[in-house]
Parts: C-alpha cells; structure tokens; sequence
C-alpha cells in the first residue's frame, strides 16, 4: 500500500501555449448566468457580467517524468492524491481566478510506460460532465480521429436570465445561515470505499419500496446521517444537505449533447438535526430523493434569475452537508489509446463530499466517498458508519452525549 512517504522525482519540461491548429476568431463570449458565480472570474463585462477572452493563445501544457511506476502508488490513486503538487503544474499568480489559465494541462510518464493526464480547470468553463466531453475530444484526437464525435456547443444563452428575471422557485441554498462551516481545530480529509458488501448492507436498513433507490441517494443519505451524528448537534437546529443535480435531461427538449457549460443545480433538502439522527435511513434517504426532484427546467430558469437578482450570491456553508457525484460522468472510460484509465476522477479534497467510482486494494469495483472532518467528528462518524454498515445504527437516544462544540 502505497502512503504519502513515497519519495520520487519529476522533471517538468518549460510549459508552453499549444494554440489551435487553425487561425480563430478573436473574439468576447458571454458565459450564462448559471456559469457566472462569485466563486469563480474570468474577465468582467458591463454589469460585472463574466466574459471568455477567445485570442487564439491556446491551452497551457506542460511535459514531464517521473522516476516511479503506477504501482508504486498502490491505493494512492483516490483523493484525496497526496502527490499532486508534483503532478499538477500550479502556475505562479494563479490563485485569483481572474485573468488566471482557463486550461492547464501536465501529462507525467511514468517509468513502468503508463502516465497520469492531470487538467486544472476554471469552472465557470465547465461543470464535470463537460469537463469529460472535452477530454473524451481530446482522447478520440490523440487516436486518430479528425473531429470529436461530439461537437462541442456553447450556447451559454440556453441558461441565461430571463428579461424580465422572475424568481419562481425557492432556492434554499442561497439563505444566509449563522455559524461556521467547522469548529476550529485539525481537520481530517478521508475516503470511504463502499462496494457491493457494503450497499448492500446499507439497502437492508430500508423498507422495501426504497430498495430501488440509487446508489448516490443511499450513500449520501447514510453519510448525512452519520455527519450530524459525528457532530453532535443541537436536535432542535436545522440542518441542510446540498447536492449538485445534473440538470441537462429536466429540460425540454434536454440540452443539446455537445453543451459543455454548467448546467447544473445545487438541490437542497432540510431538516432538524435531532430527526435526521433519531430516524431510520430511510428518512433521510426520503429527503435526498426529494431534493433531487425539486430541479426543473423552470427550477433552472428561476436560479438564472435569481442568480442576476441578487448579485452572484453566495452558498449557505454552516449546518450544511454539500455533496457531489461523479460516478456517472464517465472520467474512468475516457482512452488516450492506452485504454481505459485505471482511476479518472478528482484527486483533491474540497469541503464537499464528492461520490467516485474506484477499486479497493482487493481489485473490487465500488464507489469511494470523500469527507473532511474534524479529527474528533471523524472518530464518531467512523463508529457510526461502522455501525450501520453491521445493521446496528445506534439511536440518537442510546448514545452518550459528548457535544462537539460547533456551529452544527
């Protein structure tokens, strides 16, 4: 098993702009207003309305090696990545999003023959599943191909406000909510790989009508509950998870194919801590499917507006459980001409969760779940998960009451 201590070297070649192999428009596109967030600049037009600077400079790339072999890392490849620093070039005065690289791209050979394609990506670009429209593009280019065999789109325009903008839908993610997103204190970033063992322990916690349920829906909902478990809450507060819905499909007729701007929804559902902790799985597994639904095409249409309404407003973070999943994007199956990569995914931890399909070190296929927690929740909710995963979820009743003193 491979760990943070394993020491190797990487010889980074000078990045350089590779530009397109024809002459292009120089030209100023308007990104949507689902893409124009605070979080993330590009350049800022009238109304602080967020501009892609189209000028022919091309993607950032950078060539390197690296005296070490993919085995070398063993379970390694899964955030969070402790070697990424050396394999994702991290260009000086890039922190701001502003004016920073939209692409950056290293690809590291390996000594054993393999390599790792690592991309930095500014999201107002892209959500996940066009990040893997553009590097499946990219694949089917370094096989052979001549065009993609999906045509890229912009058509940012699709998801911009309305004019008037009317805000019809409540969108529960921008409420200002009081506190912190931790206590303060050491954080700890960790997997968990769930496989077929461990869902299906999870699905005997629930009544029969929910054995349909997704996998996403079940693991988010068992991680949630354990969450709030691990922080102790005050019963009586409300708390929220936040999960990022795909909304391509909930529109009619569905956006086209090519489209590889955000097109994605932060879905909440909300509760009291004391009954998402009391409750069996199925309570909450109930609240994750609701909020999934909630998103429409009107759902969308609403959020553009409100978006250009309330001037880029932030997400609430306090109480709240964020999570994202990117099983189905399809980053394992994208193919250089080596084949199907052995992990395609995130490799660094944020404070969401993020869903990943991967293998264990026994070559099972499965999906692992990231979380950051403070050292003290994670020893908590490592119990508690224990426990559900053994069909012996305690009752908020029967535990101990050891109160992390915290904002949730």
């Amino acid at each position: 098993m491979a760990t943070s201590s394993l020491v190797f070297k990487v010889h980074r070649r000078e990045p350089e702009l590779i530009a397109p192999a024809k002459s292009t428009p120089h030209e100023y596109k308007l990104l949507s207003d689902i893409d124009d967030q605070e979080a993330y600049r590009l350049r800022e037009g009238p109304q602080r309305k967020l501009i892609v600077d189209c000028n022919g400079e091309g993607v950032m790339f950078i060539e390197a090696d690296a005296d070490v072999t993919l085995e070398q890392f063993g379970d390694a490849i899964q955030p969070p990545f402790p070697y990424l620093e050396q394999l994702l070039y991290d260009v000086p005065g890039s922190s701001s999003m502003l004016d920073c690289p939209l692409i950056l791209i290293q690809v590291t050979r390996l000594r054993c023959g393999g390599f790792i394609f690592a991309l930095r990506l500014n999201h107002t670009m892209s959500d996940a599943t066009g990040l893997c429209l553009f590097t499946n593009a990219v694949g089917e280019v370094a096989r052979g191909w001549l065009v993609p065999s999906i045509q890229p789109v912009w058509e940012r325009h699709l998801l911009a406000a309305r004019d008037p903008p009317r805000v019809t839908c409540k969108h529960h993610q921008y409420d200002e909510v009081e506190g912190t997103i931790f206590p303060d204190g050491d954080l700890v970033s960790r997997s968990y790989f769930f496989g077929p063992t461990e869902v299906s322990a999870l699905h005997k916690l629930t009544p029969q009508h929910l054995h349909k349920c997704t996998t996403f829906e079940l693991l988010t909902a068992c991680v949630w509950r354990c969450r709030t478990i691990a922080f102790q809450a005050n019963p009586e507060k409300e708390v929220r998870l936040i999960c990022v819905v795909n909304a391509r499909s909930r529109f009619n007729p569905p956006l086209p194919l090519g489209y590889y701007g955000n097109a994605t929804a932060h879905a909440v559902a909300v509760t009291q801590a004391g009954k998402l902790c009391r409750n069996p799985l199925e309570y909450s597994v109930e609240l994750v499917k609701q909020a999934k639904n909630i998103v429409t095409e009107e759902y969308m249409k609403s959020l553009a507006d409100l978006l250009v309404t309330k001037g880029r407003p932030q997400l609430g973070q306090a109480r709240t459980y964020s999570v994202t999943d990117v099983t189905r994007v399809g980053f394992g199956d994208v193919d250089f001409g080596w084949g199907k990569a052995m992990y395609g995914g995130p490799a660094k931890l944020l404070i969401a969760s993020c869903l990943v399909r991967c293998k264990n070190n026994k070559g099972e296929a499965g999906v692992v779940v990231t979380i950051t927690l403070p050292t003290q929740a994670t020893e908590i909710f490592e119990k508690e998960l224990e426990q559900m995963l053994k069909g012996k979820a305690i009752g908020a009743s029967e535990r101990k009451s050891t109160l992390i003193s915290s904002s949730l």
